[in-house]
């Protein structure tokens, strides 16, 4: 039989877990939870329980959407005129 332990060097871990995504973007797990039901942040769910996952390469994507939102908002905000 053909197993992959854990802490193998080529594995990589392709899911995190709703409460680990919380963390790193230090907010609470409701708020996490809140990213998931408006659609803002993908995740799907797995095991009898129905626990959440979210892929990596979809935080990244997240981050960026999130850099873009926010550099288009600071963008349109009225700057004042400088007169020189």
């Amino acid at each position: 039989m053909n197993t992959v332990e854990s802490d193998s060097p080529t594995l990589r871990r392709r899911f995190v877990p709703l409460d680990a995504v919380a963390e790193m973007f230090s907010i609470s797990q409701a708020q996490a939870y809140a990213l998931v039901r408006s659609g803002d942040l993908r995740a799907i769910k797995v095991g009898g329980r129905g626990q959440w996952r979210i892929e990596e390469d979809e935080i990244e994507s997240f981050i960026e959407r999130s850099y873009a939102s926010t550099a288009s908002e600071t963008e349109t905000v009225d700057t004042p005129d400088v007169a020189n």
